[in-house]
């Protein structure tokens, strides 16, 4: 007897934050949310470091902005959001470590882009040459709260991105959170976590490393969600265009996830026709000089299938909510 299809309902608010400007953010997240009903969403998804903004230049930078976990402003924002909607809500947020919490060095200052075109096969790391005495202050981080408002989770980022390397202590490995249907099994990660881990060599297209899908199908993930602050491609755009969505980049995301929906070249693979709902949410806007990619999307991938299914996407300068209504 096949298997009962479930309907799914997962928003992400596409955010153009202000850098420093929490509240102010906040109030605007408030204001985009605001003709948002109740158990109309089973999920509702902030970005990285969603209020706080993300190009901060180090850790004296950011620490008036680093957040306690669950009594922050992020936390109470999410809380009340969650059992105002009935619904899970997940954002990033700059936690701060506690006073007895390892604190590892970090950089002085976010590296020089000439030198970390790939940042993925970066090899400045925090105490070797090239780093600094100063010590981690946070750690880029998530928070999910529940449909009554409680805490139910949180997330350190693991793969630390150059700006991150600045203030920030790496998580310990993605996490994955069992809730009830229709979400069921969700994984997580943010950002930089989509690309190969340091110092872990390329092989293949075929093997990778693809760490964050081999993951997913690990622990059998229904749902992966990515909080992002992803960079705009530096790639150039096809001359048919219009700029309106960041295309590399969406392909590239994609090509990272290369296992949940690749075939298989050595025949039938261990769980072919595995569906893996992909929802990114990434944050649009200018900060600092850098501009983000945006176009948030959602992502059907199955397994063995040959190709991943885009289901929609925002555009790269949006800045609103999109709700996505499937069948899983």
């Amino acid at each position: 007897m096949p298997t009962p299809r479930l309907n799914l309902r997962i928003g992400v608010v596409q955010l153009n934050p202000k850098i420093g400007q929490v509240q102010g953010n906040i109030k605007r997240a408030r204001e985009l949310c605001s003709k948002l009903q109740p158990k109309s969403l089973d999920l509702l998804c902030f970005p990285e470091m969603a209020f706080s903004g993300y190009v901060f230049e180090n850790a004296t930078a950011i620490s008036p902005h680093l957040e306690e976990p669950r009594v922050g402003p992020t936390s109470q924002f999410c809380a009340e959001l969650a059992k105002k909607l009935n619904c899970y809500v997940l954002a990033g947020y700059p936690e701060k470590l506690s006073d007895d919490e390892d604190k590892p060095p970090v950089l002085d200052a976010i590296p020089d882009p000439e030198q970390q075109l790939l940042d993925s096969t970066s090899t400045v790391t925090p105490g070797l040459p090239g780093s600094s005495s100063t010590q981690a202050v946070g750690a880029n981080s998530a928070v999910l709260y529940d449909p009554q408002g409680e805490w139910a989770g949180g997330y350190r980022k693991t793969n630390l991105y150059d700006t991150d390397k600045t203030w920030a202590k790496p998580g310990t490995g993605f996490a994955t959170f069992h809730l009830p249907s229709p979400l069921q099994t969700v994984s997580l990660g943010i950002c930089m976590d989509l690309n190969t881990m340091p110092g872990t060599p390329w092989t293949s297209l075929e093997d990778g490393p693809y760490e964050l899908a081999d993951y997913v199908i690990k622990n059998k993930a229904k749902v992966l969600v990515l909080l992002n602050s992803w960079l705009k491609s530096s790639q150039p755009q096809d001359l048919d265009d219009d700029g309106k969505n960041d295309w590399n980049t969406l392909e590239y995301w994609a090509s990272r996830l290369r296992p949940l929906w690749a075939k298989d070249a050595r025949g039938v693979g261990e769980g072919e026709g595995e569906e893996t709902i992909v929802v990114v949410c990434n944050r649009s806007g200018t900060e600092n000089g850098i501009t983000f990619a945006g176009t948030s999307s959602i992502f059907s991938m199955v397994r063995n299938s040959g190709r991943p299914k885009l289901l929609d996407m925002m555009e790269r300068d949006e800045e609103g909510v999109r709700v996505w209504n499937i069948t899983i």
